[in-house]
């Protein structure tokens, strides 16, 4: 059954470009966890991430740079705006978001310099009124 309260789950991709080394693109996603935990979501954690024993180390490249968020949709603006306002700090950033509510799921990436604030905000807002619509 779906409600208007049921959490959506997304999946965020960081990319600091090609120059980029493993730790410096980990940095980052952990940078972005932090602030994100500012935000009222449900819950924000790094994909993949897994107790292991003390010493032990674990990169798993498939995972660097991923964020698993939470959100309920009333908080979706919220967080559309949050990262907006992240990846206007750099031009050549590309916004790549998974949503997923229930069954249905929506993936949108696009370049930032090639739209403009209203043109994303716009874009967001069909795609979440699409995710929230009653089967």
């Amino acid at each position: 059954m779906t409600t208007e309260a049921e959490p959506v789950h997304l999946n965020l991709f960081v990319d600091a470009g090609r120059d980029t080394g493993a730790e410096e693109l980990d940095r980052l996603t952990r940078q972005l966890l932090s602030e994100m935990q500012a935000i009222d979501v449900e819950s924000v954690d790094l994909v993949g991430q897994v107790s292991t024993p003390a010493g032990a180390k674990v990169v798993d490249p498939v995972t660097l740079g991923a964020l698993a968020i939470v959100v309920l949709p009333a908080v979706l603006p919220k967080l559309i705006e949050f990262l907006q306002a992240l990846v206007i700090r750099k031009e050549d950033s590309v916004v790549k978001i998974k949503l997923q509510r229930g069954d249905r799921s929506i993936e949108i990436e696009r370049p930032v310099k090639s739209m403009s604030r209203s043109e994303l905000k716009s874009e967001v807002e069909m795609l979440t009124d699409l995710l929230l619509k009653k089967k």
